[in-house]
């Protein structure tokens, strides 16, 4: 049950959103203005103003005074200010960090990747994370002395305080320096409240809110350095027990298989992760050492790159069918560059999970690539932050941190 203060919380942010969109929509109003369009009294129509122009959400930008008849003080006329960026999501990958940053109407004003090397420790992937935001400061003309909440997706299972801890060097280096570090890493930075969480589940919000309608039961896939996963069970994200809830890059599938950063072996993500697929390929003859070298592979129907992949996405089929059997999800969601750049994977997974599931054409899911962009992580990241969708009723909070910004 809610308290006061969350229903009182939740009154006061949907005022600012009103507030928000009147200004985005028809831009500088004046108090006055901004009353009478959103239904809202002067006195709270001044409240919500003193602390979005506290939190550097808006700006005053001149008054009335041209257009004002009778001698009565000119009243202020404010703004959004499109160099404020209010919220941040950041997706660490095992080789590369996005981030996307969004202004106080949730619009997205700035977004970039940067790149480090697999066995990159935690300091310097914060490290690269920080330099791509000051990057995207300077280029968009954006600043972050606003920032009202980071939203931040870690590779590998992200387990609820009260859970037990992954051992130190599991799923990639500092896995713990991932979970205890790196929000007090923002926090001290930013000054900002900071969530962490399983990285793929951002994704899966992001890809789950983005569509046309409700899917009430969803099993999403991703697939890039890694192979992770997410659950839509009745309409909410779950994160399980202990949230490492869609964890399939780490089913087994083959048990005396390449060794796994987990620690197993054999594991999905040693068959169908994009360093795996680019290994297999190259091992087999085929030149590709990225992913564009694959496209133009694909493109030109190479022989060897299709077979590669289509041994990999029968591997995904079949662990995708064991969790639809059990789980019977109406759609399942292909998400990763790879995926958007070589059909053929969506193509055999349908063929794969068509054999693993009972005949009726009915317990069959519609399968399908992700419709957004590898930014996804970021964009589910940022999308928690707003805790706009109904997907998150009964999820659990993530730990939030907020710490003063240190002194530069």
């Amino acid at each position: 049950m809610e308290t006061p203060t969350e229903v009182h919380a939740f009154v006061r942010r949907t005022h600012e959103e009103r507030v928000l969109r009147a200004l985005r929509e028809r831009g500088a109003l004046s108090r006055g203005e901004i009353a009478r369009i959103v239904g809202l009294s002067r006195t709270t129509v001044s409240e919500i103003t003193r602390e979005l122009l506290r939190r550097g959400a808006i700006v005053v930008v001149d008054t009335d005074a041209a257009v004002r008849a009778g001698s009565g003080r000119p009243a202020e006329r404010l703004a959004l200010d499109p160099r404020s960026g209010q919220f941040m999501g950041v997706d660490f990958g095992h080789r590369r960090v996005r981030v996307a940053v969004a202004d106080a109407s949730h619009e997205i004003v700035a977004s970039g990747r940067e790149r480090y090397q697999e066995d990159a420790g935690w300091p310097e992937r914060v490290s690269a994370a920080f330099g791509l935001i000051d990057r995207l400061g300077d280029e968009c003309g954006v600043h972050f002395h606003a920032l009202q909440g980071i939203g931040i997706g870690v590779t590998g299972p992200y387990p609820r305080s009260s859970a037990p801890h992954a051992p130190e060097g599991a799923f990639g280096p500092g896995f713990a320096a991932a979970r205890d570090d790196v929000d007090v890493s923002f926090a001290q930075r930013f000054g900002a409240s900071v969530i962490v969480d399983n990285n793929t589940r951002f994704a899966a919000l992001a890809e789950a809110i983005t569509g046309g309608g409700t899917v009430e039961d969803l099993l999403y896939v991703r697939l890039s350095d890694g192979v992770g996963g997410a659950l839509v069970v009745g309409g909410r994200l779950v994160g399980g027990a202990t949230g490492l809830a869609g964890e399939l890059g780490h089913v087994t599938i083959e048990p005396a298989g390449t060794p796994c950063r987990c620690g197993k072996a054999g594991c999905l993500e040693t068959v169908a992760s994009v360093p795996a697929i680019l290994a297999a390929c190259r091992v087999r003859g085929a030149d590709v050492g990225s992913l564009v070298e694959l496209r133009s592979a694909v493109e030109r129907g190479d022989a060897v790159v299709e077979q590669v992949l289509r041994e990999a996405a029968s591997a995904l089929g079949r662990v995708v069918g064991m969790v639809a059997m059990a789980f019977n999800p109406a759609e399942v969601v292909i998400g990763g560059e790879i995926a958007h750049l070589a059909p053929v994977i969506v193509a055999q997974v349908t063929a794969t999970v068509a054999t693993e599931l009972f005949p009726w054409a009915a317990a069959k899911p519609a399968i399908r690539c992700a419709q957004l962009s590898d930014d996804d992580g970021a964009l589910g990241a940022l999308a928690a932050l707003f805790h706009s969708s109904p997907l998150f009723a009964g999820y659990p909070e993530p730990a939030t941190t907020r710490i003063s910004a240190l002194p530069a």
